[in-house]
């Protein structure tokens, strides 16, 4: 990960900001009062303080780019080296009696809301130290300072210069960092309730496949009975009841093969393992085999070109099965598919013509035991189907046709789904 992309290099960014619009200050200032107010100042030492902060602030990046990250330790070095240098130019240019011996607070302001409270309070030891050495070591620079004079007095209004410029950055960075601050514990915030969510899950997983074992036996039992009835000749001689026992077997078999399912995405022991597949093929079967299952019509819209090989996962056909049931209770007979890449994305589309989704629902696209059928329980094969996207480091959104009806668009990275991660094309 790039590291300003994390908080604390978005904070080391404005530090770094904030270093440039101090020496660009210190550099003006130093002009003003050695130039215009004839206050002669060691030019050679303070230009050397400055050049020595232009460095620091151009390699630092490279180090941190090298690590990949921003420690806390490097926010507290970059803080003492403007503490060190703050106090070098002000012994240079007057020691205590410089008004802007004040910019230590911006200092450990900053440090208050960067820094750990270890950190925090050595930062304050160090300012407070430097602000002592200041007051007993003599400076090279006499400034006069007359307080009666008010606002004629030069050290008076370097006080209100450095009020001002205090008030304003502080205004300004701190804005800043607290936008940061507050991203990142909305990321953290997202994180927690992604892992409760993927907890539930797992809760969910465990009670369905402890259900499928316990349905396992009864399900063969009674496929075997139902086999041995359609030769008894009670039911052979009753066509009707013969069609009857045929369609429960049937429908035997189909519960059979949903607990078989079950086990499969649980990662059971099983005849069939994952295999290599054509994509363009494995829409087609997908959408064949929902059509049995749902004996619905399925209006398939394939765009995908052959030749192009995935690994054929129970996971994502689950995912599709309850994005189409969901279609289905709403529009039955009145569902439509479409399949295509999308730069190297697979983005599959599912629309149908029923009274599409509600506001809140839309604002809760996959929240557990959130429908908009209005029965206990329900929302969970969204739910589902969600972080089944998000494991495979895609997405599912939702929306509501301006002609009517609704579409649910599954985005899936082409590279989750191929062999080694490589999509060939």
């Amino acid at each position: 990960m790039d590291w300003r992309n994390t908080a604390r290099g978005k904070n080391m960014q404005q530090l770094q900001q904030l270093r440039w619009i101090a020496i660009g200050g210190q550099l003006l200032a130093i002009v003003v009062v050695h130039f215009g107010m004839g206050i002669h100042l060691p030019l050679a030492p303070m230009l050397l303080v400055l050049a020595g902060l232009c460095l620091f602030n151009l390699a630092g990046p490279l180090y941190w780019q090298r690590l990949h990250h921003v420690r806390q330790r490097h926010l507290l070095l970059a803080l003492l080296v403007d503490v060190a240098a703050l106090t070098a130019l002000l012994h240079l240019a007057g020691g205590i009696a410089n008004p802007f011996v004040f910019l230590y607070l911006l200092q450990v302001v900053l440090a208050a809301v960067l820094l750990r409270p270890r950190a925090r309070w050595l930062l304050v030891a160090v300012t407070s130290g430097c602000l002592l050495w200041l007051a007993l070591i003599p400076s090279p620079v006499r400034l006069p300072a007359n307080l009666d004079a008010g606002l004629g007095d030069r050290y008076v209004q370097g006080l209100l210069l450095c009020f001002v410029l205090v008030a304003a950055l502080l205004v300004v960075f701190m804005g800043r960092i607290g936008e940061i601050l507050r991203a990142r514990d909305a990321r953290l915030a997202a994180l927690r309730q992604r892992a409760i969510e993927e907890e539930h899950i797992v809760r969910m997983g465990l009670l369905a496949t402890g259900a499928a074992h316990e349905l396992g036996t009864p399900l063969a039992t009674m496929a075997v009975i139902l086999g041995d009835w359609q030769h008894l000749p009670h039911f052979t001689s009753d066509p009707e009841l013969l069609n009857d026992v045929v369609e429960m077997q049937a429908q035997v078999l189909r519960c059979k093969a949903i607990v078989r399912g079950i086990l499969q995405s649980a990662g059971e022991p099983r005849g069939e393992a994952p295999h290599a597949a054509d994509l363009r093929d494995f829409i087609e079967e997908l959408a064949q085999q929902w059509r049995q299952r749902a004996m619905d019509a399925l209006a398939l819209d394939n765009r995908l070109q052959p030749g192009i090989a995935i690994i054929a996962d129970t996971g994502l056909q689950q995912m599709l099965f309850n994005v189409l049931d969901n279609a289905q209770e709403a529009s039955p007979g009145q569902v439509a598919l479409e399949a295509r890449l999308q730069g190297g994305t697979l983005v599959l589309v599912v629309d149908d013509a029923g009274p599409g989704f509600d506001t809140d629902m839309l604002e809760h696209l996959g929240t557990p035991y959130h429908s908009s059928k209005g029965a206990p329980g329900r929302g969970l094969g969204l739910f589902l189907s969600v972080n089944v996207a998000r494991t495979l480091g895609g997405s599912i959104r939702a929306h509501n046709r301006t002609g009517g009806g609704a579409r649910v668009v599954v985005e899936i990275p082409l590279q989750a789904l191929t062999p080694y991660g490589s999509a060939s094309q």
